[in-house]
């Protein structure tokens, strides 16, 4: 009889467990650190979200800042997942995830399936237009190559014409790449050619398996990934791309959008976001005080 009951409730849990996964609704992994005093006077100043549970749209395929967490497939670890959670600390609320395509990263929280989006995406004035965000991050790019750099890829110019650059749907490089298309043809070289997938890791293995050539993306994505692989990848080199990583939020939602500003301010200022960059392996020289970029 104790036998029955304990696989009736094991059925159930799992049951409960695959029900919260299909939702795309999961939890984080890790602790959190001390709460920064000065949130003590933000959650008086900023009362709507304390308490609360908020949605973040997330695209869990980038290590080091948001990926499933390898122990456990209903968590999720990264920087990005750590800095949410302290500025939910900060304001008092907490946060649950859904996971999707980096393309649909803004759809989703235009259309109220999600509350915010921190997911090492970059602000543009472009994106600016479909939400309101706050920049957190200096971004650098790298160039992944396969071992040995055979086609002598070395950015996103020349070196690149007739080569196969695999990247993100809806990542900033990609009009880059295509920018180059006519300037390879107007000197008599073969265009390049874009491949494009739903996540980091797709784009990885697109060099993995001879497919692509190239994948120029965030550097410490691309150190992660050369890291992981060093006997079949390489990094051409790094490169300076003129965006900031942000957290975007609703454009309708200004109120919200100061309270995350004022938050992670408290955040840095307790060195909590340099503390992370150091823990998940990321180069430091990507800290930047916050910014509010939003459509002109």
């Amino acid at each position: 009889m104790q036998n029955w009951l304990f696989l009736k409730a094991g059925r159930a849990w799992v049951a409960a467990l695959a029900a919260i996964v299909a939702t795309g609704f999961l939890m984080p992994a890790g602790s959190q650190a001390a709460t920064p005093a000065g949130c003590t006077a933000l959650q008086t100043k900023y009362p709507e979200w304390k308490g609360k549970t908020l949605v973040n749209a997330i695209n869990p395929h980038t290590p080091g800042y948001e990926a499933i967490d390898p122990n456990d497939p209903s968590k999720y670890v990264g920087f990005d997942i750590d800095i949410g959670e302290a500025i939910g600390d900060c304001l008092g609320f907490k946060l649950t995830y859904k996971p999707v395509t980096f393309a649909a990263l803004l759809t989703t929280l235009a259309s109220g399936q999600a509350d915010i989006v921190i997911s090492d995406i970059y602000a543009t004035k472009e994106r600016a237009k479909a939400a309101d965000f706050i920049t957190y991050s200096k971004v650098f790019d790298g160039v992944l190559v396969a071992k040995g750099n055979p086609k002598g890829i070395h950015g996103i110019d020349m070196t690149m014409c007739g080569a196969a650059a695999a990247e993100n749907t809806g990542f900033v490089e990609v009009p880059l790449v295509q920018d180059l298309m006519p300037k390879c043809k107007a000197e008599g070289k073969a265009e390049p050619t874009l491949q494009l997938y739903d996540n980091n890791a797709n784009c990885i293995q697109a060099i993995l398996a001879g497919r692509a050539d190239t994948y120029v993306n965030d550097v410490n994505t691309v150190d992660q990934a050369v890291k992981a692989n060093p006997d079949k990848l390489e990094k051409a080199i790094a490169v300076t791309i003129p965006y900031s990583v942000g957290i975007a939020v609703p454009k309708d939602k200004p109120q919200f959008r100061d309270a995350v500003m004022a938050a992670l301010i408290e955040v840095q200022k307790a060195g909590i976001h340099m503390e992370l960059l150091k823990k998940w392996e990321l180069d430091v020289n990507n800290f930047k005080e916050p910014d509010i970029l939003v459509a002109d």
